[in-house]
């Protein structure tokens, strides 16, 4: 059962409050599992394709650069999550360092990707289970894949047992994804090393495909869209997970900067791996029409290109393990989405973003509430909207936004708080945080306008939602918004939108919020586009430097979630011995 302690409020005072606790139950290998459970999902399956498609055989130099970018990002997210090894942590870092108006925004950008990622994961699943066992769960409606009235049943079914195994506990969803971690680690290992020994071309990276040619038949901007659009972005999210679950783990000042650098490792060592594979694996018949114009028919359209190339190489077996793994790996992510967006929703409890009722515990110490109201959130999602390839671009932008918080975070707290104990430092801090939130506003802006605007209405939305729990809630539950140090987000969010609007990225798919503002424009043309998100990205860094909370406000903060993890360590080891 969950244990009862003394609690530290919101609002900064002491008081012997009962609380419900979350339970420290993962350890290292449970989280790290988390996060690498995570980043290999639908993506694995089709960002190969996808990023191919998009860049040729220089798509490889996207997974490398997405790589680095990722990799940069988790390392400031490890320092974080070492300090501050709470539930929820994206919402709450920001809060520490510029106050709850920015903690929310920051948990809310988070949260947009996750509440997206599990339905659009269980989407996937029931796509390539609709081929495997040959019953109508998905169609094609408008050129985009939705459910049937049959996959709306089983999603919804899918969607329970996933809060189900929540809901028993952090202990049980640890050890479900343990098992389907080390299945979804084999498969994609067994594949780069079958396609490898049986038919990898070198020839390939150097090849005439119709009128293309070259290694980069479609130059930089091929590169940079494919980082974003084709899905190497989307592919790698997932680090961040061990942090979600962190005021879950035991030891977790250890645990979480081991679990999301080496998670971020891993994830990046076997996409270039998968890419490697993929474009070595291609027949010449493959080519013939253009690197853009590759495409599987028969199973290879239902289960990917993977299993394309298996079935066209006669690997009927491996083919076989492909299809089963292309309902586990989505499967298995989107269990985790809805555990770890749950916690994000727990945060704003906590901080009385949203009411207190999604704070509150079960008896077995998880956000039951939080876990329902995630479900809830999945069921709008599977509703016939665009498919779930073409919600890549918005997945991958909120959950970047999110992920652009934790650098801003990072640099205020290292002035802020300079002497606390930091069991992962990063080293070159001072210099790299900025880098880190100028290349996460980078592949933002890859993603085009017509995902950044709707990802701006969304953001608009959950300002509204926390507007409306303010004024509602009583006065001893509302937030200290600290707005005049989170005036940042305004020049932020416009800075977004204008370079974005006026870029060269993604000039095919035109489109503007309800029927105006029809982008992009391409005004600032490739190159120039990127050096203005760069410099718009620096300038809004140092606003918020100088924006930042006072030291004694931040210590205030910082106090209610220290008190909260120690008591909760003490008691583990008290239950430990």
């Amino acid at each position: 059962m969950a244990s009862e302690s003394v609690s530290v409020g919101a609002g900064g005072g002491a008081g012997a409050v009962s609380e419900q606790r979350l339970r420290r139950d993962i350890g290292f290998v449970g989280l790290m599992f988390t996060s690498v459970g995570s980043i290999i999902g639908s993506g694995w399956l089709f960002g190969a394709l996808g990023a191919t498609t998009i860049a040729g055989p220089a798509a490889i130099i996207s997974w490398i650069m997405g790589g680095a970018a990722m990799v940069l990002l988790a390392l400031v997210h490890a320092e974080l999550g070492g300090m501050f090894p709470v539930a929820g942590g994206s919402a709450r870092f920001p809060h520490y360092a510029f106050g709850s108006l920015a903690g929310f925004a920051g948990g809310w950008f988070a949260f947009l990707g996750a509440v997206t990622t599990a339905p659009i994961e269980v989407e996937a699943a029931l796509q390539y289970a609709t081929g495997w066992l040959g019953i109508s769960l998905t169609h094609t409606s408008g050129g985009q894949t939705v459910l049937t009235a049959a996959g709306y049943v089983v999603a919804t079914v899918l969607m329970l047992l996933f809060c189900f195994i929540n809901i028993l506990g952090v202990r049980w969803l640890s050890e479900t994804n343990k098992i389907a971690v080390w299945w979804k680690i084999f498969v994609p290992i067994l594949t780069v090393v079958v396609l490898t020994i049986t038919a990898f071309t070198p020839s390939n990276f150097t090849a005439d495909a119709g009128s293309q040619s070259g290694f980069m038949p479609f130059g930089w901007k091929g590169v940079f869209t494919a980082i974003a659009s084709g899905g190497v972005i989307f592919s790698y999210l997932g680090f961040e997970q061990a942090i979600q679950l962190g005021g879950e783990s035991k030891n977790p000042r250890r645990n979480i900067p081991l679990a999301v650098i080496g998670s971020m490792i891993l994830g990046v060592l076997l996409y270039i791996a998968l890419q490697l594979a993929f474009v070595g694996a291609l027949a010449p018949q493959d080519l013939t029409h253009g690197w853009d114009q590759i495409a599987f028919g028969g199973k290879g359209a239902t289960f990917g290109p993977f299993a394309g190339l298996a079935t066209a190489l006669g690997l009927s077996w491996l083919a076989v393990i492909l299809y089963i793994d292309a309902v586990i790996s989505p499967g298995g992510t989107g269990l985790l989405y809805v555990g770890t967006g749950a916690r994000l929703q727990f945060a704003f409890g906590r901080n009385h973003y949203f009411p207190k009722i999604f704070a509150h515990l079960s008896n077995r110490g998880v956000p039951i509430w939080s876990i329902l109201f995630a479900f809830g959130c999945g069921m709008i999602v599977f509703l016939p909207f665009p498919g779930w390839q073409k919600l890549v671009g918005f997945v991958t932008s909120a959950t970047v936004l999110a992920y652009a918080t934790a650098p801003l975070a990072f640099g205020a707290l290292r002035r802020q708080d300079p002497g606390r104990d930091r069991p992962y430092r990063l080293a070159g801090g001072a210099f790299l945080a900025p880098v880190a939130f100028i290349v996460a506003n980078e592949v933002i802006l890859f993603s085009g306008w017509t995902v950044v605007y709707k990802l701006i209405l969304a953001i608009l939305l959950g300002f509204g939602l926390m507007a409306l729990n303010v004024r509602f809630s009583k006065p001893e539950n509302r937030p200290r918004l600290d707005q005049r140090h989170a005036i940042w987000i305004a020049p932020y969010m416009i800075g977004i939108a204008v370079v974005s609007y006026l870029s060269s990225f993604d000039t095919d798919a035109k489109g503007g919020p309800f029927g105006v503002l029809i982008g992009p424009t391409n005004t600032l043309t490739f190159g120039w586009d990127v050096l203005a998100m760069a410099v718009v990205s620096l300038g809004v860094y140092l606003l918020a430097m100088r924006q930042r909370l006072p030291e004694d406000r931040v210590q205030t903060y910082i106090e209610e979630v220290t008190a909260e993890a120690e008591e909760e360590e003490r008691e583990v080891v008290t239950a430990a011995g």
